[in-house]
């Protein structure tokens, strides 16, 4: 009998060894150090970059959880979970329950202030890769920028996975436990192509700005004859010009991007909107127009004189908010959009006029009879 209760108490700790002793390295407590304050100042920049749209939103104590939350279907619970996070802890929160659960110190703990995983739109393509002993999936979702913690699960539900402490931790009724073996949170950045379209400008708060007037081209005409004479000649011209579309959303580097819209111009009358067209960028979200300037100018050249013609053109730049819908496509033919905003800043040189410096006689130039 007393040989049967050993054998049941090794079987019993072999089993608990398993799932549930907490990790012989405890979680370092200066993980708590960041006050919510310090947090709440850290939360406005989106994970994954300017280019991501997954941001973690703070959710105030029995406030509704905001549109685009992040979940996943707890088969094991057979519940529906949404990824929330208490300072840098990962966890889980489920609707109703006005907490967000997460594994600390060999315990399970709750928050009501707590992080929401939102991804607005659906835009960024979120996929679960495995990984075991601390192992890091590219492009996988952090918790907080400055700690090695990142968005995981296991088949139990959501917690998450601390690299240096090389496992996965699950809060579960009212214990913590760890696993070597999970699933890791990661963004798919295999992207093909992105389109800006459905452009709307705000022109009545637009912003125009008038320039010191700039040459475009000169040309000096020369007689060397003894009597006036009328030379005609044309003036050509090369330049570029500038338009750029800063938005709330970076275009993601290396991506081919076009964009579909009325491109603004500004003149000392206004502003006016061409009508739609496609352009590819030339870089992130700058396209550079190539302009060509022909002006014929006529001028009386007096005899043994010549005369210098300018074309002085007036710039203009501008600034103009808008509003405009950004379509993702993946490699994969997953297509997403969602509404950005922005500035369309860009440049004009518009009104040209022919501007003739005062002629000059021609140096020892051969006198007249």
């Amino acid at each position: 009998m007393a040989l049967y209760k050993v054998i049941c108490v090794a079987a019993l700790l072999t089993l608990l060894a398993a799932v549930s002793i907490p990790n012989p390295v405890s979680e370092d407590s200066t993980l708590n150090i960041t006050s919510n304050r310090t947090l709440r100042q850290k939360r406005s920049s989106n994970i994954g970059g300017e280019s991501s749209n997954l941001k973690w939103v703070y959710r105030r104590s029995g406030s509704s959880l905001p549109d685009g939350s992040v979940s996943i279907y707890n088969s094991y619970e057979e519940r529906r979970d949404y990824i929330c996070k208490c300072g840098c802890h990962s966890g889980f929160h489920t609707a109703g329950s006005n907490t967000c659960n997460y594994a600390y110190a060999d315990e399970e703990r709750l928050c009501s202030d707590f992080d929401i995983l939102v991804n607005k739109d659906d835009l960024e393509f979120l996929e679960w890769k495995g990984g075991s002993h601390g192992s890091v999936p590219q492009n996988a979702v952090k918790t907080c920028s400055y700690y090695d913690i990142y968005v995981a699960k296991n088949k139990y539900g959501l917690g998450k996975m601390h690299a240096r402490n090389e496992a996965f931790f699950l809060p579960w009724e009212g214990s913590e436990y760890w696993y070597k073996d999970y699933e890791v949170l990661t963004m798919n950045k295999d992207i093909s192509k992105e389109r800006i379209s459905n452009v709307r400008y705000n022109i009545n708060q637009a912003e125009r700005f008038q320039h010191p007037p700039e040459a475009m081209g000169k040309s000096t005409l020369v007689n060397n004859q003894c009597r006036e004479v009328t030379k005609t000649h044309t003036i050509s011209n090369t330049y570029e010009e500038e338009k750029r579309w800063d938005t709330s959303i970076a275009i993601s580097a290396g991506v081919t991007a076009s964009i579909t819209a009325g491109i603004p111009s500004v003149a000392e009358i206004g502003i006016q909107v061409s009508t739609e067209v496609t352009n590819a960028f030339s870089s992130g979200t700058t396209l550079k127009v190539s302009k060509n300037l022909a002006v014929d100018v006529e001028v009386n050249v007096p005899p043994n004189h010549s005369c210098s013609v300018s074309i002085v053109g007036n710039k203009y730049s501008t600034n103009i908010p808008y509003t405009a819908r950004l379509t993702r496509t993946y490699r994969n033919g997953r297509t997403a959009s969602t509404t950005i905003t922005g500035v369309y800043k860009g440049v004009n040189v518009v009104d040209f006029k022919t501007v003739t410096d005062r002629c000059v006689p021609i140096p020892n130039a051969k006198p007249c009879e």
